[in-house]
């Protein structure tokens, strides 16, 4: 069930790769410099649209690495382009390619814990179902939200991407 759900994070965000290029899209459409989404919010005690693309990422990284005991790659915050945050989403989904499922043998049993946490932990199952999952998708649906919001063209299919539809 780990490497589905990993898997799965890894398909949302070669979708997000697509909204970036919408996005883009849009604004050279509006003859506007596509990086002023950059810093569009949904509300202002929410996170930015670049911190939202960075936690997206984060998640999915940080899930794949806690549940396989793995590392995973450093990625400074430092983004202040569109295509910057593409480098970083490619660099994730290429990170996230590495993994099979035999890398998340005993993940669900695996103790997980953040500093956040002050001291107490989880398991990888639940760190998975309760924590992982419901943040990753909490960052890219406001990733999507955001360039709603603002007027880019893209719909609920472009969040899904393609289904694995086949005749009964």
């Amino acid at each position: 069930m780990i490497y589905e759900s990993i898997s799965q994070m890894k398909k949302i965000l070669g979708q997000l790769d697509k909204w970036l290029d919408a996005a883009t899209a849009h604004a050279k459409h509006k003859s506007f410099d596509p990086n002023v989404f950059l810093t569009c919010r949904l509300a202002p005690d929410q996170f930015a649209f670049v911190k939202q693309v960075q936690s997206s990422c984060d998640t999915a990284k940080f899930a794949a690495a806690r549940l396989s005991g793995k590392e995973a790659p450093k990625h400074p915050d430092d983004e202040q382009t569109i295509e910057a945050l593409k480098a970083r989403v490619a660099s994730v989904l290429t990170w996230l390619g590495t993994f099979s499922a035999k890398d998340f043998e005993g993940g669900e049993t695996r103790v997980i814990t953040t500093p956040r946490w002050e001291g107490k932990v989880m398991s990888g199952a639940d760190f998975l179902r309760e924590h992982a999952l419901p943040n990753f998708y909490f960052h890219t649906s406001h990733t999507f939200a955001i360039l709603r919001h603002n007027g880019v063209d893209i719909g609920k299919r472009d969040f899904l991407g393609a289904l694995s539809l086949h005749a009964p």
